[in-house]
């Protein structure tokens, strides 16, 4: 059997190559999700896996500890086989702030997930658009630019210049 692979990478001390049996020596939560599926219906399924948190912090996000609050303007995104993205913020999964309890399940049902790859679990999610199956990438961002104001659109004058 091969083993699905995801790449953490982005603003981090420490990117890496994970599987799921990697993933297997976080400590392990479980969470009973019910969510909708706009095309079966509700879903009903047990997951067990690793916090995102937990990975993540283990990888270092590059937070500049001079800047106060500096986590905050950093990004999560999620990509999967089937090529369904997802968004986070670090502040919807640090337990500073929201603490969510996002999984990268490891098993479904019981089910182990070594081949199809680890999902994204988010129990808190009504709806399960942001449950993203057999992830491949976990991209963490923290490097995009605030500062600099948006280019005006072609043939519209931007709010600085009016």
């Amino acid at each position: 059997m091969t083993l699905a692979e995801l790449a953490l990478t982005g603003d981090l001390v420490r990117p890496a190559r994970l599987t799921v049996p990697d993933l297997l020596g976080w400590p392990q939560h479980r969470a009973d999700v019910s969510f909708e599926c706009a095309t079966s219906g509700v879903q009903h399924h047990r997951f067990a896996g690793p916090r995102l948190y937990d990975v993540l912090a283990a990888a270092g996000p590059g937070f500049d500890p001079v800047r106060r609050k500096d986590r905050l303007r950093f990004l999560i995104a999620v990509t999967g086989t089937d090529g369904h993205h997802a968004l986070l913020s670090w502040a919807e999964i640090d337990p500073d702030f929201a603490h969510a309890p996002v999984l990268l399940a490891v098993t479904i049902d019981g089910t182990p997930l070594d081949a199809a790859g680890p999902q994204l679990v988010l129990p808190q999610d009504r709806c399960g658009a942001r449950h993203i199956s057999g992830i491949t990438a976990i991209r963490v961002d923290g490097g995009y630019g605030f500062g600099a104001p948006a280019p005006a659109a072609p043939g519209r004058a931007s709010a600085a210049a009016t």
